[in-house]
C-alpha cells in the first residue's frame, strides 16, 4: 500500500503563497518544526554529498531504524517501508520539498545541517596553496645559494604540513631559513644566535620544531646523517659555528700582510716575513680590526696547498687562507672581515662531492668567487682517482655536478697544484 502523507506534508502550495526563500504568506517556514527529527540521517547524507562539489543524482542512506524508515516512506510517499539502507533520488526529494514546503533540498540541508560547502574546490585550493608553498621553498635564496639543501627541501615536503596548515608550515620554514641564512656563525652561543635571528633565546632549544628543521638542513649541507642524540646535535651546531670556545677554532693563513697594530695584523706580518704559516684563533680575529688588506686573497680547501705555496715562494708567498675542509668559525669570520675590508676572495677546492658542497658553502657565506672550479677545469684534469661520492649542483656551473657524476673520479687540489701555483706566480710576480 501507499502511505498517506503525514500532517506535516498535508498542504500544497497555491498562488496565494510565495515559495521563494521558504516563505509562506510572508512568514518564514520553520523547517525544524515541519520536518521530523527522524529524517536527520537523510539530511546529513544529502548535505555531505552536496558538499562534495560533484554532481549528485542519488544518495544512499542508512542504517535506519524503524521510525527513520517510516519517516522516509512518509516523506517520499513510498508504497512500502524502505529497507535498513535505501537509495533516494535527489531530484525527486527536491521536487517533493518544493511542492510541500516551498524550499528545495539545498535550502533544507543548509538550515538543518549547515552551509553546503564545496569540497572539490577546497581540495583544489588546498593543492594550489601547497604547490605555491613548495615552489617558494625550492626557490628561496638560501636554498638557491646552497644547492645541497635540495635534499632537505625534499624531506620537508615528504613530511607534509605542520598541523595540516600551509600558513603554519611557511612560518616554521621562514624562521628556519632566517637562521640558516646567518650560518656558519662566528663562534657564538646557541641562545645568542636564537635571540639575534628569532628574538627568542629559547627558539632553538632542543625539541623545538625550528631547531629540528635547522639541524636537518645542516646535516644535508655537511652530508651527515640527521642527529639522533644530544652529542650529535651539539657536533652539528659546532660545525656551523655555534660554540663558546674561542681558542680551539683556528684558521691557517700565509703570505698575508695587513696594516694596523692589531694582534692579527702583527701575527700575519711576522709570519709572512719569515715565510711561515700563521694560525689565528677565533679570539684573536674577534679582537682585531682589519685595514689595508690585500687586493686579492686566494682561498684553498687543503692545508697542503699552503705548504706547497710556502715551499715555492717563501717570504714572497701570495696571500693565502686555508679552510681545512669545512671552514671553522674562525675561518668564516676571518674571510668575512677580509671581504668587508674590500678584499676579493678567490676560492678553490677539491673536485668531489664534498668539495663542491664546501665550495658552495664558502662562496655563499663569504662572498668568495670560484677560481678554476669550472667544468672545463675539471675535465682538463680528470684521470684515475678515488670516487667522487654524492654530488649536488653548484650555483656557478650548472653542468659541473653532472660531469663529476658521469666521470665518477675525484680531482684533488694537489693534482692541479702546479697549475694553480703557476697562476699565482703570474699574478704576484716576485
Amino acid at each position: 500500500m501507499t502511505y498517506p502523507p503525514r500532517a506535516w506534508l498535508a498542504f500544497r502550495p497555491s498562488a496565494a503563497r510565495s515559495c521563494a526563500g521558504g516563505r509562506y504568506l510572508g512568514r518564514t517556514v520553520d523547517l525544524r518544526s515541519r520536518l521530523p527529527s527522524t529524517l536527520a540521517p537523510l539530511w546529513r547524507v544529502v548535505h555531505a554529498r552536496l558538499s562534495s562539489g560533484r554532481p549528485v543524482s542519488r544518495v544512499r542512506v542508512g542504517p535506519l531504524d524503524a521510525d527513520q524508515r517510516s519517516a522516509v516512506a512518509d516523506l517520499l510517499g513510498m508504497a512500502r517501508l524502505p529497507g535498513e539502507h535505501t537509495t533516494v533520488s535527489v531530484q525527486v526529494l527536491d521536487r517533493i520539498l518544493r511542492e510541500s514546503l516551498g524550499v528545495g533540498v539545498h535550502e533544507v540541508v543548509t538550515e538543518l545541517v549547515g552551509p553546503v560547502g564545496d569540497q572539490a574546490a577546497d581540495r583544489r585550493r588546498a593543492a594550489t596553496e601547497r604547490d605555491e608553498l613548495w615552489s617558494w621553498l625550492e626557490g628561496h635564496p638560501v636554498v638557491a645559494m646552497q644547492p645541497a639543501l635540495s635534499d632537505w627541501v625534499a624531506a620537508v615536503r615528504r613530511a607534509g604540513l605542520s598541523g595540516g596548515s600551509v600558513t603554519l608550515t611557511r612560518e616554521d620554514l621562514e624562521r628556519a631559513l632566517k637562521v640558516l641564512a646567518v650560518l656558519p656563525a662566528s663562534g657564538i652561543p646557541l641562545p645568542v644566535l636564537a635571540e639575534q635571528t628569532l628574538l627568542d633565546t629559547h627558539a632553538l632549544d632542543d625539541g623545538t620544531r625550528c631547531s629540528g628543521l635547522v639541524l636537518r638542513a645542516l646535516a644535508a649541507i655537511y652530508d651527515r646523517p640527521s642527529p639522533v642524540d644530544a652529542s650529535e646535535r651539539r657536533a652539528l651546531w659546532e660545525q656551523a659555528g655555534i660554540t663558546d670556545d674561542e681558542l680551539s677554532s683556528v684558521v691557517l693563513a700565509g703570505g698575508m700582510r695587513v696594516d694596523g697594530d692589531s694582534v692579527v695584523g702583527g701575527v700575519l706580518r711576522l709570519c709572512a716575513d719569515a715565510g711561515q704559516p700563521s694560525s689565528l684563533t677565533l679570539r684573536q680575529i674577534r679582537a682585531s680590526e682589519l685595514t689595508s688588506v690585500p687586493e686579492r686573497v686566494w682561498v684553498f680547501e687543503n692545508p697542503s696547498m699552503l705548504a706547497l705555496a710556502l715551499n715555492r715562494f717563501g717570504a714572497a708567498c701570495p696571500p693565502i687562507v686555508v679552510t681545512s675542509g669545512w671552514p671553522s668559525s674562525a675561518g668564516v669570520l676571518f674571510l668575512r672581515k677580509l671581504a668587508a675590508a674590500g678584499c676579493e676572495l678567490h676560492y678553490h677546492g677539491d673536485f668531489d662531492g664534498e668539495g663542491l658542497r664546501i665550495a658552495a658553502h664558502v662562496i655563499a657565506r663569504t662572498g668568495a668567487r670560484p677560481w678554476r672550479m669550472s667544468s672545463g677545469d675539471y675535465l682538463a684534469a680528470v684521470a684515475d682517482g678515488p670516487p667522487v661520492g654524492r654530488t649536488t649542483p653548484v650555483p656557478w656551473d650548472d653542468e659541473l655536478a653532472e660531469h663529476l657524476t658521469r666521470m665518477g673520479t675525484t680531482v684533488s687540489e694537489e693534482r692541479v697544484a702546479t697549475t694553480l701555483l703557476d697562476e699565482l706566480t703570474q699574478r704576484h710576480p716576485a
